[in-house]
């Protein structure tokens, strides 16, 4: 019995797992322009990288590189299977000839060859797709990155310009929600690990002690500390410097009793010892930490819920559409955030001149003395 599965020059060193459906719908695709090479013309988004397994992308190369031959002339000749096979070997050992049989006798419908060519260009854009997930998971964790930032939001770019490659490629349909179920969050970044929550303290601390700057950053959400007592007590200080409200620990403790923050386990005197730690740094210092590890730690998780869907055998393409451009909605707000912080807007408002427009021809000249109200 032949066998159905490609020659690689490793083959029989491991044992592989069981081929995919994508396998089959690969020999099926080759098999179809083996035996019917004029069908060719009739295939489109596919080339030799689409294939999954090497050996069929240089089949396919090869094939595409020769000339087609004369449909009664192939039919009764093997010379031009004979030069596929020798321009395919050139790009990958073991191929044989027995193997080229085995892509004729498995194909079903020669004239199926662009429905083949589909399956082949839908499950290469879904490993695409999990290529682009996978890169935004391993930059958001790369801690030798000098701008980890940066290059998470360039990957982050890069799977959403895959994805609207993927729409413009395969149409909308009804039902597009993916039902992949959510990964369970992972802990790669350190989340609320005893660095994090040092981090969340300082600004705590710094915040309470300098509520001016921490009236500014507005880029800062509770959503972005990770844990719930310190995100509530973050509330409890930017909705008193919000109503300019005086701010120091007694009142923030205040605030915390409104919110629910006291509990049987978290007393006054804990909250205060927390906000009244002698701080280091500026609450701006340790948000844009915070804000940075929320960004990084956001990606990864989209990353992984993007991946997840490329894994699920039962996702559509344009469910991976609808699914990844939901997934990158997250980040939105927080690259939005992350610029703020990094480039805060100027104040607007009018421009004050040193100096007095000049004077309209005929009026007599006026020194006006400079008002109290504005600061320099």
């Amino acid at each position: 019995m032949l066998p159905d599965h490609a020659p690689d020059e490793d083959d029989g060193l491991d044992t592989p797992l069981p081929p995919q459906p994508v396998h089959y719908a690969e020999q099926a695709l080759l098999g179809a322009l083996l035996l019917e090479p004029h069908r060719l013309a009739d295939i489109t988004g596919v080339g030799p990288d689409s294939f999954s397994h090497h050996a069929h992308g240089a089949l396919f190369a090869a094939i595409r590189s020769l000339p087609a031959p004369d449909p009664g002339r192939h039919a009764e000749d093997a010379g031009w299977l004979t030069a596929v096979l020798t321009t395919a070997r050139e790009q990958t050992r073991g191929l044989t000839a027995s193997y080229l049989h085995t892509l004729v006798q498995i194909c079903p419908r020669p004239k199926h060859a662009p429905a083949y060519a589909r399956m082949v260009e839908t499950d290469h854009a879904r490993r695409t797709l999990r290529l682009h997930a996978h890169r935004l998971q391993q930059t958001a964790t790369d801690t030798t990155l000098h701008r980890p930032v940066s290059a998470t939001l360039a990957e982050a770019d890069a799977l959403a310009r895959c994805t609207d490659g993927l729409a413009a490629r395969f149409p909308a349909h009804p039902g597009s929600l993916p039902r992949t179920p959510t990964p369970p969050p992972s802990n790669t970044l350190g989340d609320r690990d005893e660095e994090t929550l040092d981090e969340e303290r300082s600004l705590l601390a710094t915040a309470t002690a300098h509520p001016a700057e921490a009236e500014q950053m507005r880029w800062l959400t509770a959503q972005d500390l990770t844990h719930p007592l310190h995100a509530g007590l973050w509330q409890c200080l930017t909705a008193l410097t919000r109503r300019g409200a005086p701010v120091d620990p007694v009142t923030v403790l205040w605030e915390a009793q409104h919110k629910r923050l006291l509990t049987t386990e978290i007393t006054p005197r804990d909250l205060l010892d927390l906000l009244d730690t002698p701080p280091s740094g500026s609450p701006h210092y340790w948000g844009e930490r915070i804000l940075k590890r929320a960004v990084l730690t956001t990606a990864h998780r989209i990353g992984t819920r993007i991946a997840a869907f490329t894994d699920d055998p039962a996702t559509t393409p344009y469910q991976l559409v609808v699914g990844s451009r939901r997934a990158l909605a997250d980040l939105a707000s927080l690259r939005t955030r992350w610029e703020r912080a990094n480039h805060p807007t100027p104040p607007t408002g009018p421009a004050h001149s040193r100096t007095s427009p000049p004077p309209r021809a005929g009026a007599p000249p006026v020194t006006t003395p400079p008002s109290p109200r504005i600061s320099r």
